[in-house]
């Protein structure tokens, strides 16, 4: 069975030997690499339990809690479009995560729900890992900040008091909202220069914008398709950029062959996708992820 349903939660251990403990929950869910991602550490930490995918209808997903919780699960992950939703249904939520909006990771502590959002920390270990440098020494432009993936990552921009953040969308609508928020949340982005700018995509200033800036992010799909375009021209990416696409499939966006091109140093959303499912882990268990364990898990099934 590819994944479970809120029907179907009664046959969760049917004919297994190891009972469910851990679950993704989304609509559609059963695309969600989150399996190839846990149940290789849980299987390193010789835990002797599985992490199922549980497709919840939108509007069902308190509900869904509490059944997962009567069947024995633990520890949940949360996917679109539910982490809204999620965040509304616990009974405490982590401080970062009332800031970005939205809660991923969801752990039972006796009747309590708690919420969390592993998104911006992750995003800060995978800057770390594939650069060597500190999110919150970098001058930071995000392509897309208006979705989920942008929000969260400014969010933490916000919070690690990067030097600049430059938010870039099709449209200045959802920025101009971001950008209020953001400001309330610190008073590190308003000051000399403003730390904190917001550009449209065809906004010819964007270029230079960008050339101030140290970390490129393409939060937007752009990429996912092998015709798709790049998000920016090329000959805006300069040899001292660093260019993250959090698409990771495939691999090596348009993006990131024009930035490998120009000298800049390139990664993609495999590391994103690694280090905040280990966080959620750490939430669940109280220990230390078997990162190693995950990130073959990954790579097998992506190259696989």
């Amino acid at each position: 069975m590819t994944h479970f349903t809120l029907d179907t939660l009664s046959q969760l251990n049917d004919g297994y030997d190891q009972p469910a403990r851990y679950a993704v929950i989304g609509n559609p869910v059963a695309h969600s690499l989150s399996p190839q991602l846990h149940q290789p550490a849980l299987d390193a930490l010789d835990l002797g339990v599985r992490y199922v995918r549980v497709e919840v209808p939108v509007g069902r997903v308190r509900e869904a809690f509490e059944k997962m919780r009567a069947a024995g699960i633990e520890g949940i992950n949360v996917t679109v479009p539910h982490k809204l939703e999620a965040l509304e249904a616990c009974d405490e939520v982590h401080p970062g995560a009332k800031k970005m909006g939205a809660v991923n990771t969801i752990v039972f502590d006796g009747d309590r729900l708690l919420g969390f959002n592993t998104d911006g920390p992750g995003f800060v270990r995978a800057i770390r890992e594939d650069f060597q440098m500190d999110l919150g020494d970098l001058r930071v432009a995000i392509i897309g900040a208006g979705g989920g993936a942008g929000r969260a990552i400014a969010t933490q921009c916000t919070l690690e008091e990067t030097p600049q953040l430059i938010l870039a969308n099709r449209s200045l609508g959802k920025l101009e909202t971001m950008k209020s928020e953001l400001s309330l949340q610190s008073d590190k982005l308003e000051g000399p220069g403003d730390r904190l700018q917001i550009y449209a995509l065809d906004d010819p200033a964007l270029q230079e914008a960008l050339a101030q800036s140290e970390l490129i992010i393409n939060t937007t799909s752009v990429g996912l398709k092998q015709h798709d375009p790049a998000p920016i021209p090329s000959g805006w990416i300069e040899p001292h950029h660093l260019v993250y696409d959090t698409i990771y499939n495939p691999a090596r966006t348009r993006l990131l062959r024009n930035a490998e091109s120009q000298g800049a140093r390139i990664s993609n959303g495999l590391s994103l996708l690694l280090h905040q499912g280990a966080l959620s882990l750490e939430y669940w268990l109280g220990r230390e992820a078997p990162i190693e364990a995950m990130r073959k898990g990954l790579r097998e099934t992506i190259q696989g």
